[in-house]
């Protein structure tokens, strides 16, 4: 296995339920899936249709809120 791929095959993304960002973001799941709807969020979506939000991608936006509040 080449390394670029041994480094791949370690770093898998890890995802997040609606309720997890709604914790993390101190918000409803109703407000998350509003956002994911708007674009504001990214998200991919599971074979069942449910949503799934990358994890490193959300803590960043709670970090850059908990700077900068209200400008979500």
């Amino acid at each position: 296995m080449a390394e670029h791929e041994r480094r791949g095959a370690e770093v898998e993304a890890s995802y997040l339920r609606t309720s997890e960002v709604a914790e993390l973001l101190h918000v409803s799941p109703k407000t998350v899936s509003r956002w994911a709807k708007e674009g504001k969020l990214p998200f991919l979506k599971t074979l069942g249709g449910h949503r799934r939000y990358p994890e490193a991608d959300i803590r960043q936006l709670a970090s850059e809120l908990r700077e900068t509040p209200g400008t979500l």
